[in-house]
């Protein structure tokens, strides 16, 4: 059994009439980058400020690192960064980390030195924080959330208002903490970015969740293939009248069906049965956003 490091069991959260976060029920395993995908106010903050404690829960419950959400033993093992990271201004970014590794009652100037590398802020420790670029502000907070060796980092937004150059940056960061084992959960409303960093995701709408699972998974090539025939016109009449596709449609010069591509050869023998004879045949990987986009019925052809 995987081990599940956040879970949440019908997590809700109503602001007078507004539903932000309608009994979201999910589950992080150990040790995978996990993506809280969904558009700008789908209540991916809402869910962050719960599980720290800042939101307190309509109703619904949460557990952290195998302990009940409400309590201080799982905080104590969880980085986080929600929203902007705040720091003082017109200290260096070494001296504010070393003010908040006071706070949390820790003096250890080595772990500051390995931070600061690890962010890749080792040559600019000692430059003013008011200095920084933004992209250098976000790798001073993930330093700062790394504070302690947390086993769970919660990053809210990492990459928001970043340039390209920064958000590159900030993924590889990610990637590279994923790689070492630790649990990561990123809330994002950038596919793109949840599909180059997470292992698996839950894909939010409306406070709601849609669907989650591996990223891997839901990227699949099982339920679409392309191909070419000796009369595409025919085939696609063949296949739109037959129980067993899905779903055929022409596109680009081709073909596009919806079909696992394990039974591609019952495809090209019921084609093969009319004298039509597949010439080109592949597999279709869905991209992360255009599953996106089909699941939440943000492409116009769906709707709750």
């Amino acid at each position: 059994m995987t081990d599940v490091v956040i879970e949440t069991n019908a997590l809700t959260k109503r602001y007078g009439r507004v539903l932000a976060v309608d009994r979201l029920s999910l589950e992080v395993p150990r040790g995978h980058v996990f993506g809280l995908l969904g558009p700008n106010g789908a209540g991916k903050t809402t869910v962050m400020g719960m599980l720290l404690g800042l939101v307190r829960p309509t109703s619904g419950s949460f557990s952290l690192l195998g302990t009940d959400g409400t309590g201080r033993d799982a905080l104590r093992r969880i980085g986080a960064i929600v929203e902007t990271p705040a720091f003082y201004p017109y200290l260096s970014g070494r001296r504010n980390l070393a003010y908040f590794q006071g706070v949390m009652g820790r003096n250890d100037p080595r772990e500051l030195d390995r931070l600061l590398d690890l962010v890749g802020l080792a040559g600019r420790a000692n430059d003013a924080f008011k200095t920084y670029s933004l992209g250098m502000k976000q790798r001073l907070g993930l330093a700062y959330a790394l504070l302690g060796d947390p086993e769970l980092l919660l990053l809210d937004e990492p990459t928001n208002g970043m340039d390209p150059a920064g958000m590159a940056e900030v993924r590889d960061l990610i990637r590279d903490l994923g790689r070492e084992g630790r649990t990561i959960l990123l809330s994002s409303h950038l596919l793109n970015e949840v599909e180059q960093v997470c292992d698996s995701v839950a894909i939010i709408a409306r406070g709601r969740l849609v669907v989650q699972g591996d990223v891997a998974d839901l990227l699949r090539p099982q339920e679409q293939v392309r191909l070419r025939t000796t009369d595409d016109a025919r085939a696609l009449s063949i296949l739109t009248a037959s129980d067993e596709i899905e779903a055929a449609r022409a596109e680009d010069d081709a073909l596009v069906v919806t079909i696992a591509h394990e039974r591609s050869s019952e495809l090209t023998a019921l084609l093969s049965k009319s004298e039509v004879y597949v010439t080109e045949i592949a597999p279709l990987q869905v991209s992360l956003e255009q599953y996106f986009l089909d699941v939440t019925g943000e492409n116009g052809e769906r709707s709750e």
